[in-house]
């Protein structure tokens, strides 16, 4: 899963782990979440140059004639778009995160968009409900928090099985601090 949590101060002797915090310490855990990127660099080559081969096997039935000339432009073209279209896919997904902090006092939540501004949530934790709908909402297994007069689905981008671990982990760190 693309979460990875940071947790400042640790309790001191004990082992490392997600919660291992003292409970009158001042903990602070802090959770980033990102879409998983299925795609890296082989792959962008991979199907870059599949879609080359492609879009050139036509063009093989035309060669020697004027009408080449006047396929290749379109051929570029539908590959310059799709060449374009992936790396802006790409942009956008690492630019696209979600910030989760949780202390005693306050549980904040800020939402890096792709070209839209930054959204923020803060509640207080003793008062937040964390709620997980496996069916009936608009997506499957629905991760909400509500709080502080309203309610916010978190996780958006996760997989369902994704949210289910990401509810697991988050409703273990809210007991934790109460």
């Amino acid at each position: 899963m693309p979460a990875f949590w940071t947790i400042s101060p640790k309790a001191s002797g004990t082992p490392p782990g997600a919660f291992a915090v003292a409970q009158s310490d001042g903990a602070e855990y802090l959770l980033v979440l990102s879409p998983h990127l299925s795609m890296g660099a082989e792959g962008f080559v991979a199907i870059i140059g599949l879609c080359a081969g492609l879009l050139a096997l036509p063009l093989i039935g035309v060669l020697g004639t004027p009408v080449l000339w006047g396929l290749i432009p379109f051929a570029g073209l539908a590959l310059w778009g799709l060449w374009y279209a992936l790396q802006r896919n790409g942009r956008e997904r690492l630019s696209l995160r979600e910030e989760l902090r949780l202390t005693r006092d306050m549980i904040a939540i800020t939402r890096t968009n792709p070209r839209k501004p930054e959204q923020h949530w803060q509640a207080n934790p003793y008062w937040v409900r964390l709620s997980l709908l496996e069916k009936g909402g608009p997506v499957e297994n629905y991760l909400t928090l509500d709080g502080g007069g309203r309610a916010v689905e978190l996780g958006a981008f996760l997989s369902p099985e994704e949210r289910v671990a990401l509810h697991d982990e988050l409703s273990r760190a809210l007991r934790h601090l109460r």
